[in-house]
């Protein structure tokens, strides 16, 4: 516990990247969350119409929080339209007890008690042109209604965005803030997932990561990748995996890649990189990731990477499982 807490403290010392709390991070060079209405088809790149994001305010924090959400509706000139718009997503904000610490709120699908906690807030968005490439804010936020998880050492608020109706897709980003009207990230705050829903960049030129983070009872991980539709390849990079590949999915299925994890990996942030079809241009590409220990239970996306991005130390050797 005394090192995951140093390393959150650490992460002040990193730079720019460090101050900027929004999902997707600058950093993950993402362009957007997408969230596909309830009738859409999982083909389309979302594999359950439901996306948990956790935002955590360290307990120092005694100001209110708000967190904003960047082109909420499902119309604009950001979607994703198949045919004429139809669809509906809901964003729903949690806090109290069990909003993170139940399991199901850690879940990889809208399954069991995943909308645990107390409902603070909630909104729905259909086309809304008052909200197209602009931001809705839920707050303010008092930090102490989220759920105190005392090895972060913070309170965490849950959104949970889950399509009502329609079949189109819903891309948009969120924004942990200090300013109800502006993006001024808290000092020590971050932001994570368990199941990572997103937009590749239509640019070939473009590569794209996310970092799960490997704690100290993590002896080997499956990498799980859906409907990367022939987009280039997919890389693992850690202090002692240097570009390890993995194998990709095709159109609407799981792959699953299985990696064991060294003594020096855990504790440590690993990086998975997403490098774009050189050859072959791909557009509109959405794909879910994620990643489970040898129990099966997923692992947090920071958009902060605890302890920073991995750098990979060569005298470490590779190992595949």
């Amino acid at each position: 516990m005394y090192r995951f807490l140093m390393i959150l403290l650490g992460l002040i010392l990193f730079d720019e990247v460090v101050f900027t709390q929004s999902a997707p991070a600058s950093d993950e060079n993402i362009p957007f969350l997408v969230t596909f209405g309830a009738d859409a088809v999982t083909s389309w790149g979302d594999d359950d119409f439901c996306q948990i994001f956790f935002f955590m305010v360290p307990s120092s924090q005694i100001d209110p929080v708000y967190i904003r959400v960047y082109d909420p509706d499902t119309g604009g000139d950001l979607d994703e339209a198949k045919g004429e718009f139809n669809t509906v997503v809901n964003f729903s904000l949690y806090g109290g007890n069990g909003c993170w610490s139940d399991k199901d709120a850690q879940s990889l699908g809208p399954v069991g008690n995943y909308r645990s906690g107390i409902l603070l807030s909630s909104k729905s968005f259909g086309r809304d042109k008052q909200y197209n490439k602009d931001y809705y804010t839920f707050g303010p936020l008092n930090p102490y209604e989220g759920e105190y998880v005392e090895k972060f050492d913070a309170h965490v608020f849950k959104i949970i965005a889950g399509g009502v109706s329609g079949d189109d897709g819903n891309l948009y980003r969120y924004f942990l803030s200090e300013l109800p009207d502006e993006n001024l990230a808290i000092e020590g705050g971050n932001v994570f997932t368990y199941e990572y829903s997103f937009r590749l960049s239509d640019d070939q030129n473009q590569v794209s990561q996310i970092y799960p983070f490997v704690d100290d009872k993590t002896i080997s991980i499956e990498v799980s990748n859906f409907d990367w539709d022939n987009d280039g390849i997919i890389k693992i990079i850690s202090v002692a995996k240097n570009g390890l590949l993995c194998d990709v999915s095709g159109d609407d299925y799981w792959l699953r890649n299985k990696f064991r994890i060294l003594e020096e990996e855990k504790n440590t942030t690993i990086e998975i990189q997403f490098v774009k079809n050189q050859k072959l241009k791909i557009l509109n590409n959405n794909v879910v990731v994620v990643v489970r220990n040898q129990y099966g239970l997923s692992l947090p996306f920071f958009v902060i990477p605890l302890g920073g991005i991995p750098v990979y130390t060569p005298k470490i050797m590779m190992k595949g499982l």
